[in-house]
């Protein structure tokens, strides 16, 4: 089912790859088979822009089945196989980018400048990276290490893996789940979040036109109550990796668990934002807008909490305001538009829910609105700074999600460095210093899976992302990423050519 309401060809170029349906099995896009209808929202507009049939767990059972059958073949790829597929997959993706990007905005919401320098980009390059990574999948090298025997480690793929992404990086999401995984041999079975499945689509028939076999990549677009956990407990998939919310990790693990899976979890974060008294002010405030509104702060990354040393506070709160008053809300594919819209009405009414509670306790110095105007009919909110809330306030410790900063003073280095890690989660923070004794004990003492000094929120592919904490485990992107995706297995053989060994004596007979 297509209805693709009122957006035009300029908004959704790519309108053609979806009109056999939301899954994508074996090579080949079908209509979901639950009954079901599920619509994607233009967050900009609130209109419908994709109507599709969602997933039945009979959809999973068959993904598995063609993940299933390709693993013979793909895993037993030689590394130079897999890589000249990936190198191919990278050269369609880059072809493609400007389709790519508009998706990838109408879907979300984002800013076609983020998506076209930022989105898009890094995911080309997460592919390029992983097509040389696939050729250093290497274990350790020979020894001999008892003497008598030499032994090696061979890493060796798991098999089918089942993926659950978030609504808020579709197509960086679905390449950090997917690339990490066929790089080292596996297949997969992903599914992106019913809102935001077009690019995770897009994704995978590029992969199948670069010449990935069929059922190496399989989509599957469903409910999580029904596709989601159905693919968790699925007995064929012996991995499951989820990026999402602490509250359904849980349930994830719990699921995963009951069948003995490999499970890898990257989930919420709350990341403080701590500023020494001999920062740069001026960098200290361009980067907490920057790193607190990227994608209307559905980051979980995105700075959150500032917690800013006292000779600076004040001078901080006035001047992050004045910035964020500038940022220009609008229109997503509008060229001036600095911030679009939250991924929904729903998702803005939370936010919103979150920052009027928080004027019963704490100042809103700016923002704390939806625009109206032109902009009504959108999930747009404004920026917002929030000062001088407790440190166990709701806003302070709850993942908002959303272009909100809160701002907290702190007196000494033992205090500010305490009131970051005093959040359950521990994705990634940052430390503002010209000091590097004081940047390097941040670093240390911050309980993150990564800390930025002097800035906040790039990533790159050579280095991992993962957290502490209720923000999970395991990493994604980097040759790190590979622990989640091999499994070790020790090879031991004799060298002796003895029939009776020495230490047969402990099981019979003496020396």
């Amino acid at each position: 089912m297509h209805n693709p309401g009122s957006v035009t060809p300029e908004r959704f170029p790519a309108q053609e790859y979806f009109a056999d349906g939301a899954q994508f099995i074996a090579g080949r896009l079908t209509k979901g088979t639950s009954g079901r209808t599920h619509a994607v929202v233009d967050p900009a507009t609130g209109e419908d822009v994709y109507t599709y049939e969602l997933a039945g767990t009979d959809d999973v059972d068959a993904a598995v089945a063609a993940a299933r059958a390709a693993f013979p073949g793909w895993s037993g790829a030689t590394p130079g196989e897999r890589s000249d597929a990936l190198h191919r997959f990278a050269a369609v993706l880059a072809e493609r980018a400007d389709d790519f990007a508009r998706a990838e905005s109408l879907q979300c919401g984002k800013p076609l400048k983020l998506t076209r320098e930022f989105d898009i980009p890094g995911t080309i390059d997460n592919t390029a990276f992983f097509a040389g990574a696939a050729r250093h999948l290497q274990g350790q090298s020979a020894g001999e290490y008892s003497g008598d025997h030499t032994s090696y480690v061979r890493r060796e793929p798991i098999g089918v893996v089942g993926s659950i992404a978030p609504w808020n990086y579709p197509l960086q999401m679905a390449a950090w789940k997917i690339l990490p995984a066929i790089a080292a041999g596996n297949t997969i079975v992903l599914k992106p979040a019913e809102l935001t499945p077009l690019t995770s689509l897009m994704f995978a028939q590029a992969a199948t036109e670069a010449g990935i076999p069929d059922g190496v990549i399989n989509i599957i677009t469903g409910a999580g109550k029904v596709a989601g956990e159905h693919l968790v407990g699925h007995p064929d998939v012996a991995m499951t990796s989820f990026t999402g919310s602490t509250a359904v990790g849980k349930r994830v693990a719990e699921i995963a668990t009951a069948t003995v899976k490999r499970i890898h979890l990257e989930l919420g974060g709350k990341a403080p934002f701590v500023v020494f008294d001999d920062a740069d002010l001026e960098a200290a405030v361009n980067g907490a807008v920057a790193g607190s509104l990227i994608n209307t702060g559905q980051d979980c990354t995105a700075a959150t909490r500032a917690y800013v040393q006292r000779p600076l506070y004040e001078a901080f709160v006035e001047k992050t305001a004045a910035l964020m008053e500038s940022v220009r809300v609008g229109d997503p594919f509008a060229p001036g538009t600095d911030l679009g819209p939250l991924i929904s009405h729903v998702q803005r009414d939370r936010v919103a829910g979150f920052v009027d509670r928080a004027r019963g306790y704490a100042r809103v110095v700016t923002g704390g609105e939806a625009p109206q105007g032109d902009l009504k009919n959108g999930a747009y909110y404004r920026p917002t700074l929030v000062a001088d809330a407790a440190q166990d306030s709701e806003i302070v410790q709850s993942e908002l999600f959303g272009p909100v900063l809160v701002v907290l003073p702190f007196d000494s280095d033992d205090e500010g460095i305490a009131l970051a890690n005093d959040t359950p989660y521990g994705l990634a923070a940052s430390a503002w210093s010209r000091d590097v004794y004081r940047a390097n004990r941040a670093t240390r003492e911050i309980k993150a899976g990564c800390v930025w000094i002097n800035d906040h929120i790039p990533i790159i592919s050579e280095m991992p992302h993962g957290g502490y904490k209720a923000s999970g485990f395991g990493k994604d992107m980097s040759a790190y990423s590979f622990e989640e995706y091999t499994q070790i297995k020790h090879v031991m053989f004799d060298n002796t050519a003895v029939a009776r060994k020495d230490w047969h004596r402990t099981i019979f007979g003496d020396r």
